[in-house]
């Protein structure tokens, strides 16, 4: 059914159940996992955005990829991870159209009223605009 899943992560506590979810539906169908970060691209002057800014959030992805390649590599789930930067939703949708993946996994702050409004949402952004499905992971406050 699904082949090669594609699940950005932001390394965050939201994205932590959409990661449980991806590495079981993948052991479960055999599928390949496509574990992605995307360093986003700030609207800041060039004044603010210096070297060790970018460096630090390029850190933060490896962590991220590293703590999915841990939970992936003990359920023996393949996996292929990539850290890019760009504008997040545009990047991931063009990470799933470049490896041809046929579904998209992903968690959701669970944002609502003014803060989505002003904000947007990565996901959502990525459901209106994916050639592929995308299963949307809430997260739950504890």
């Amino acid at each position: 059914m699904y082949e090669r899943m594609l699940l950005p992560t932001d390394g965050s506590d939201a994205s932590d159940r959409a990661v449980e979810q991806a590495v079981g539906l993948a052991e479960e169908l055999g599928a390949t996992l496509h574990v992605l970060f995307v360093v986003e691209d700030l609207p800041y002057s060039p004044e603010m955005m210096d070297d060790s800014v970018e460096a630090r959030l390029r850190e933060v992805g490896g962590d991220a990829l590293e703590r999915v390649r841990e939970q992936a590599g003990a359920a023996s789930v393949e996996i292929v991870t990539a850290l890019e930067q760009g504008v997040p939703h545009e990047t991931i949708l063009a990470y799933a159209d470049d490896e041809d993946c046929d579904l998209i996994v992903m968690g959701t702050h669970g944002r609502s009223g003014l803060d989505r409004y002003l904000l947007g949402s990565v996901t959502e952004r990525v459901v209106r605009a994916a050639d592929c499905p995308v299963l949307t992971v809430r997260h739950r406050d504890e």
